[in-house]
């Protein structure tokens, strides 16, 4: 059994040592993170998962980001990394972690969430091809997949995804 909780700042270091087992080095050098530089992440929606004796198994993070484009500017969450540890992957935990936390984006009131990810793996989600909407390159924009937590959260918006500079409590 896992428990899920909202990652704290004890938290952090460990969330980062998770990541870096999880992805390949040079994570941070991705546009992705040219994103969250100097941004906070959305702490009521980054979530630690640990087992009963207290072990970390899981993480996953997002983060505010804007889509600016001729109609205008619209927020939107960044969602990841997500990460299971490897002797924990296959058990549905990354699943857990990913659907738990759109339900507590969607509560919060949030409009939309993006990744950039594998569209077969995130499928399965909801979350499908996003266009018109350009992350910083060098992004592969069918890797760029959108979810949306409210009716016609995505209508109208376009332009590039920008960084912020801190995060809000809440979704907006």
């Amino acid at each position: 059994m896992y428990h899920l909780t909202q990652e704290t700042e004890k938290d952090w270091w460990e969330v980062e040592a998770l990541y870096d087992l999880c992805f390949a080095p040079g994570r941070e050098a991705l546009s992705s993170y040219r994103l969250r530089d100097g941004v906070d992440p959305v702490a009521r929606l980054s979530l630690v998962a640990r087992d009963d004796a207290g072990i970390m198994a899981g993480a996953i993070r997002y983060w505010p980001v804007v889509i600016c484009g001729k109609h205008g500017s619209h927020d939107a969450l960044l969602l990841g990394p997500v990460a299971v540890h490897p002797t924990r992957q296959g058990e549905g935990l990354g699943g857990h972690l990913i659907r738990e936390s759109l339900l507590v984006a969607q509560d919060l009131g949030g409009q939309r969430v993006m990744l950039v990810g594998d569209a077969s793996y995130y499928a399965r989600f909801g979350f499908s091809r996003l266009d018109g909407v350009e992350m910083p390159p060098p992004t592969n924009p069918d890797r760029v997949l959108a979810y949306r937590l409210q009716d016609g959260g995505w209508a109208g918006v376009t332009g590039k995804v920008t960084r912020v500079t801190s995060a809000p409590d809440a979704p907006a």
